[in-house]
Order: structure tokens, then C-alpha cells, then sequence
């Protein structure tokens, strides 16, 4: 890519076959070299050629914005924290990322503490900062309760990460289980996106309403079927019932159907909830060399 002086707007990402873009990208000459990224939904590439140093700024909202993600943490957290698992930790240290969001848990509370300040250090090489609001460090896990009841405090702390809001709990054994729910705003989002749908289908017959309902519950459910978030995902379809019948009853005025009439259409067309994914037992069975 060929840069011009000062900054020049130029195609819009959709046109370069980048689906979902909305913004537009720029591209600049300058003489400095620069390498920070702006925010999460910002991703910055640097471009080296003597003797001019070119910068390319994206600004996305679509798939690439993780996929580059992937590509500039990689070294700047993939590798280190893996050699700091090494090096440093001598409890349990676990790590899980996912493009620009990442849970990391300890065994020993002084070695996530000294994790922290280390990893902000580490930022701050590359011009980058974490979340001040997103960043939490809190007590979670198998003895975390029972911790904070000696204590005199309240149940463990939770976290929202990948859609899911993560708790401790038990099983019907009596055994710790991370258990994991659907984050009410995604619910109503996505709730909100169906309703418009529906308006927009409004007049449509019921058997292509009812096909199209069906493909968007089933994926849903591939999504948020977990262990524990069956309950989540039955009030997820009593709901998505409600906002068709609303629909429904509103096309014409002369008749409204009932319950009694509306009920063998929703059990044709929107499917109850199952749980799709492996219990924990089976998630976590295994190990990570160390």
C-alpha cells in the first residue's frame, strides 16, 4: 500500500471483502515509528520501508478486528505468559484467551498480584493498557467459599467472559463445579433482534416464520447450551414465544388467537432447550504440560 502525505481516507473495508465493516480505514506517512493499539475494536499494523516508515491504522467492526488481535498478542501475551507459567508460578496457573479477552487463575493469590503488575509492565513496551474497568482480581474457585465465610463475607465474586456469566457452585454430588449462565444483556439482545425480525416478517406465513425461528433457537442453543444454563435458555424460549404471539395476534383485528391455538405452533417450530456440550468431568480432562 503506497501512502501519501498527512492522512488520506481510503476504500471502505466492505469493499475489500471484509463482511460487517462499517468504518472506514486511513493511512498515513510519518516519520516516527508508532506501535500501540487504540482500544479493543481498534487494531494498528506497522509497515517498515526505508527510508519512509509507513503506519496503518484499522478501524473495524467485523472478524478481522479478533483475527488481528490474535496476530499482535500472540507475542505480546501468548508467549510470555507461557514462559512466566515456567519460569515463575510454583502453584496452579491457568490461561485462557480469546482475541483481546483472557481470564488467568492462580493457586496463590501473591503470585496473580505479582502476574498483574508484570503484565502491565509488559504493556507498557508496546504502548498498551488493560480495561481499568474490566480488570478484576477476585477470589474464585473450589475453596473460595468457604474461605470468605471464615471471613465473614459473601458468596464468591462472579465474572462475565465469552458470553457467559461464570459462578462457583456444586453439583447434585456436593461437588465444586464452575457453572455458567447466558450474560442477561446478550439475552436481550438477542431478544431484541428477533422481535425486529419478526415485525419485519409480520405478514409472512407462519410456516416460513416458523423456519426461519427455528434456524435462529438452534443456533442459539449450539452456542449457550452448556451444563447449568438450561433454566437461562427455557425463559430464553418463553420470552421468544411471548414476542410471536404479540406478532401474531396483531395480524389481523377481527381474530386473535389464543394460547390453546398458538401452542402446537410453537412446539412445532421453536425447540425446547437440551444441553449440547460435555459436562465438566469431561471439558476439563485434561492436563497442561508444564
Amino acid at each position: 500500500m503506497f501512502a501519501q502525505q498527512g492522512a488520506s481516507q481510503v476504500e471502505p473495508l466492505g469493499l475489500l471483502g471484509i463482511a460487517g465493516a462499517g468504518h472506514m480505514s486511513y493511512k498515513y506517512a510519518c516519520l516516527c515509528h508508532k506501535s500501540r493499539v487504540l482500544s479493543s475494536s481498534f487494531a494498528l499494523l506497522s509497515i517498515t520501508h526505508l527510508p519512509l516508515k509507513l503506519e496503518v491504522i484499522l478501524c473495524v467492526q467485523a472478524v478481522i478486528s479478533p483475527l488481528l488481535a490474535n496476530v499482535y498478542l500472540h507475542y505480546v501475551f501468548d508467549l510470555w505468559a507461557e514462559n512466566w507459567r515456567k519460569k515463575v508460578a510454583r502453584g496452579d496457573m491457568i490461561l485462557v484467551r480469546y482475541a483481546d479477552d483472557l481470564v488467568v487463575g492462580f493457586q496463590h493469590r501473591a503470585e496473580a498480584e505479582r502476574f498483574l503488575r508484570e503484565f502491565q509492565e509488559r504493556l507498557a513496551k508496546f504502548g498498551l493498557e488493560i480495561h481499568p474497568e474490566k480488570t478484576r482480581l477476585i477470589e474464585f474457585g473450589r475453596f473460595a467459599q468457604a474461605n470468605r465465610k471464615q471471613r465473614g463475607e459473601g458468596k464468591p465474586e462472579t465474572f462475565a467472559f465469552l458470553g457467559f456469566t461464570h459462578y462457583c457452585g456444586t453439583n447434585s454430588k456436593g461437588y465444586f463445579v464452575v457453572w455458567r449462565r447466558t450474560v442477561a444483556k446478550r439475552m436481550r439482545a438477542k431478544l431484541q433482534a428477533i422481535k425486529q425480525g419478526l415485525r419485519r416478517k409480520m405478514h409472512e406465513p407462519v410456516g416460513v416464520v416458523g423456519e426461519w425461528l427455528k434456524r435462529v433457537v438452534e443456533g442459539y442453543y449450539r452456542y449457550y447450551a452448556v451444563p447449568g444454563n438450561i433454566v437461562v435458555l427455557g425463559r430464553f424460549r418463553e420470552r421468544l414465544c411471548k414476542l410471536w404471539r404479540t406478532v401474531l395476534r396483531r395480524r389481523s383485528q377481527r381474530r386473535r388467537p389464543g394460547w390453546d391455538r398458538l401452542r402446537p405452533i410453537f412446539e412445532r417450530w421453536i425447540p425446547r432447550p437440551c444441553i449440547l456440550h460435555p459436562y465438566p468431568s469431561v471439558r476439563f480432562d485434561a492436563i497442561h504440560p508444564r
